[in-house]
């Protein structure tokens, strides 16, 4: 009997000592740090907030959205690249994280080796749009037009090194057409320069644009989709316009920093594709101009590789130098 009580006792220490190692195992078991790295109220935040508040439920432990903006989103991600990969550290990356590391002479971040791809969550097409009174109704009707007149012609974007700058770019490599590329601070002004007339072109995300245009208060030339957006039925795409495989999506996903282990991965994969179903999420989606991806790990990983290399071959073509 004396032999049996002993027997059990230790069976209850070893399960008592095994209690503490099980909830260090447990992910979360303390807040998460979700990194925005731009300013509160814009579409990255809006995502953001929206996920983590679904993440938050499920998992639960608060995740903690932290805008940290600056230097075109280099600010934020800088930061994330160097936090622990222990995935209590995310954040909400979108297309300049390929850009930023190919316009930059001494990027301080790879955007592929230092990160761990956890879910591309949506992306939305860019436009190209015009004042109402402006002559062309489509890009094709653009691209006609003598180049010693659209040089003249002001284009703005929502910055040097945008995703729109960017598409710009590529567009005049692959046309010829040439434009007063107009950098702005942001889409925001720039989007209220056209609709006021003040500029005859813009080129941005569709969010910014979609409202306008539906409104009649702007004009859509021309989308960077694969196919006519539902919300802009009578915008054709860049293709159609005569603009062969000139598909452009602005892309927004979850990232971790490199070193992840992949049971955390696996679950912050499943509860992002849980929350991206959720309805609510899918009809504020939905209100930005955003198309639901929810493409997992590996898939996202090849996204960002691939817009590295093209955006690379842009800027050396261009010669592009972006400090």
């Amino acid at each position: 009997m004396k032999h049996v009580l002993c027997s059990l006792a230790l069976l209850a220490h070893a399960a008592l000592a095994a209690l503490p190692a099980q909830a260090a195992e447990r992910y979360p078991n303390r807040p998460v740090r979700f990194i925005v790295p731009y300013a509160p109220g814009g579409g990255s935040d809006t995502i953001a907030r929206a996920l983590g508040q679904k993440l938050s439920e499920r998992l639960g432990q608060p995740f903690v959205v932290d805008n940290r903006a600056g230097a075109a989103s280099m600010i934020g991600t800088e930061i994330a690249a160097k936090a622990p990969g222990d995935g209590y550290t995310l954040i909400l990356a979108d297309v300049p994280h390929a850009i930023n590391v190919v316009t930059n002479a001494k990027p301080t971040y790879d955007a592929v080796k230092n990160f761990s791809p956890i879910m591309l969550v949506a992306t939305t097409p860019q436009i190209l749009a015009a004042h109402p009174s402006f002559g062309a109704a489509s890009l094709k009707e653009l691209l006609a037009m003598p180049r010693s007149q659209t040089e003249k012609l002001a284009m703005g974007t929502s910055g040097m090194g945008s995703s729109p700058h960017m598409s710009y770019e590529l567009l005049r490599l692959r046309t010829g057409l040439t434009l007063n590329h107009v950098p702005y601070k942001g889409g925001g002004p720039a989007i209220v320069d056209a609709v006021a007339g003040q500029i005859p072109l813009a080129l941005m995300g569709s969010p910014p644009i979609m409202p306008h245009a539906r409104a009649g208060r702007l004009k859509g030339l021309g989308i960077t989709s694969a196919k006519r957006h539902a919300l802009l039925p009578a915008v054709p795409t860049f293709v159609e316009a005569g603009v062969p495989d000139f598909v452009v999506s602005h892309w927004y996903g979850v990232l971790a920093p490199a070193g992840v282990p992949a049971a955390i991965i696996k679950t912050l994969h499943e509860e992002l594709a849980r929350a991206l179903e959720q309805p609510d999420v899918r009809e504020r989606f939905a209100g930005l101009a955003l198309d639901i991806a929810a493409i997992g790990p590996q898939p996202f990983r090849k996204i960002i590789e691939d817009d590295v290399k093209r955006w690379r071959e842009v800027v050396a073509k261009a010669g592009l130098r972006l400090e």
